[in-house]
């Protein structure tokens, strides 16, 4: 055991393994890169040949050549051309920092992708509730809401908890009012919010108090 732990080893983020099938690399392609990584921090060795790989992987030299091949045409992986300061001369190493950004970048998208479906999926049980909203408020308007408005509707319903009634009831108001507009239905619901009006009944008083006031 403490023979293994002095050989060293090979720090591998979660990210490359969680994601290397879906950027379609195959089992083998990614273990070829595991395998560079492990010749360049275990073994100091910074550009393996096709044949000490294939070695190590039990592959044929050709195959390790195609598989190069395609992940150096795919970006997954370079070759840097730099001045090794031991020797003078000019050296080359793999260089794999593609994957990783190919890695980072799936990952990122896959999180927001996750992140919107959870913003969506309340959103998606209030729209069967406000169908019927939809109608009303189309009928009223004498024209198809946009999407915008459709999504205030929503938002009304599961981000602000206003109640159907109370939403329909400010609709009346506003029809009332002359004043079919949605900014200013939302004034109207966050004002009976304020008043702490919860239901049709009591924004009915409260409109009659205030248009007596008026």
């Amino acid at each position: 055991m403490a023979a293994a732990l002095q050989e060293g080893g090979v720090h591998v983020s979660a990210m490359l393994l969680r994601t290397y099938r879906q950027l379609d690399l195959s089992d083998s392609e990614a273990m070829l890169m595991l395998q560079i990584m492990a010749y360049s921090e275990a073994d100091r060795n910074e550009f393996p040949t096709p044949e000490q790989l294939g070695e190590r992987m039990g592959l044929s030299v050709a195959a390790i050549g195609q598989m190069l091949g395609r992940l150096l045409k795919e970006d997954f992986l370079t070759i840097d051309e730099y001045m090794d300061g031991a020797t003078g001369r000019q050296a080359e190493r793999y260089n794999w920092s593609g994957w990783l950004y190919k890695s980072a970048q799936l990952t990122s998208e896959l999180r927001r992708e996750t992140r919107k479906a959870e913003r969506q999926q309340p959103a998606r049980q209030a729209v069967s509730a406000s169908t019927d909203l939809f109608s009303v408020f189309e009928q009223e308007f004498g024209r198809l809401l946009s999407p915008m408005e459709c999504e205030t509707i929503v938002a009304w319903l599961d981000q602000d908890r206003y109640t159907e009634e109370i939403i329909l009831f400010a609709l009346k108001e506003a029809v009332f009012a002359g004043k079919l507009s949605l900014r200013y239905i939302d004034r109207i619901l966050f004002e009976w919010s304020r008043n702490r009006i919860t239901n049709a009944e009591e924004a009915r008083a409260h409109a009659q108090k205030f248009r007596g006031r008026s």
